[in-house]
């Protein structure tokens, strides 16, 4: 028994170690970066998981064991199960890293990469509570009084699940609005999205919840059910490109065309405009004032946040330098 042990423990240090030798002269010749990062994050795990498979190898082919023995053997058992699906979750996390540097979301264009992680972080998700659950339903196995139970548990599991489905019905409900979320993506990460009143975006998209960074840094935390079932704004459901508004009260005697040209000042040589759209419209009157509408366009939502009030504060400038008199104003007339 001692021998097949050592044996058992030799082939698998071995190929351990060629494993680990091979991918560490990768690193050094060709793939650095991917090799490094497999090397620094896999070498417990998988040096675990030898480790239990050359221990339980011997225990498994002596037949005769004692009851230490027995006891050993199912502990083994029960850590390649948890050290294996360790493996898979962490390979799963190091694949969202790998799609973050391929994928980027903070260029310009990134409406692809955002489609991408958000359907990956949901996916993510969802497979590592599966894998979770059959780990521990696996390792509950290893023990014979559950394996004997397990067929009158499966044939209850019919009456259990009703009885769970009418209990957690929001739960389950969000569950599967995140997985709805993952597949229409009527929101992706980073989208900028007006929710309750409230303009940010998105910053986290769970299963049971979605987490918007309002623009004075507070997050709201909302369910995913909230997406499907109500209504709400998305600036960025198309592209990353979108049209800022700044509306001007004045008086009818502005001139009009000299605040077109003034916009053309001012958009000369700015960074945050995209040199897409300008646009100087009178879209309303009243007995009062003339509506003005300057309409601009800019590469994303913050940078058209930014634009609009650049352009407020230094339109509302121009007019109060050059026209005061068109400044908003009441009229009284008193006829003697």
């Amino acid at each position: 028994m001692l021998l097949s042990l050592t044996y058992s423990l030799l082939i698998f240090l071995s190929i351990y170690l060629l494993i680990f030798f091979t991918a560490r002269v990768l690193a050094n010749n060709f793939y650095e970066t991917i090799f490094r990062e497999l090397i620094t994050k896999f070498k417990l795990p998988v040096f675990l998981l030898f480790l239990n498979i050359a221990l339980i190898i011997p225990l498994i082919l002596h037949k005769k064991s004692k009851f230490l023995y027995s006891a050993l053997t199912q502990f083994l058992e029960i850590s390649i199960i948890f050290i294996f699906s360790w493996i898979i979750i962490k390979s799963m996390h190091q694949f969202r890293l790998y799609l973050a540097q391929k994928h980027r979301i903070d260029v310009e264009d990134n409406l692809k990469a955002r489609k991408i992680h958000t359907q990956y972080r949901i996916l993510e998700r969802v497979i590592r509570i599966l894998i979770l659950f059959f780990a521990v339903a696996a390792a509950l196995m290893t023990f014979k009084p559950i394996r004997s139970i397990g067929v009158s548990l499966f044939a209850s599991a019919g009456v259990a699940s009703i009885i769970i489905g009418f209990s957690a019905q929001k739960i389950i409900a969000s569950i599967i609005a995140g997985i709805q979320l993952a597949i229409a993506q009527p929101i992706r990460v980073n989208d900028v999205v007006i929710v309750d009143g409230e303009w940010g975006s998105i910053e986290e998209i769970n299963l049971t919840y979605v987490v918007v960074k309002v623009w004075d840094r507070r997050r709201l935390v909302v369910p995913t059910t909230y997406f499907i079932d109500n209504i709400f704004q998305n600036w960025t459901r198309k592209s990353s490109f979108i049209l800022g508004t700044v509306f001007l009260y004045t008086d009818y005697s502005i001139p009009v065309d000299e605040v077109r040209e003034e916009l053309d000042n001012l958009l000369q040589d700015n960074k945050l405009w995209d040199k897409k759209v300008k646009v100087v419209q009178v879209t309303d009157t009243t007995e009062k004032v003339m509506e003005l509408r300057i309409l601009v366009s800019a590469k994303d939502s913050p940078t058209s946040w930014e634009l609009r009030v650049f352009l407020r504060e230094n339109l509302i400038k121009f007019i109060q330098q050059n026209y005061p008199e068109a400044l908003p104003k009441s009229r009284v007339e008193i006829k003697k």
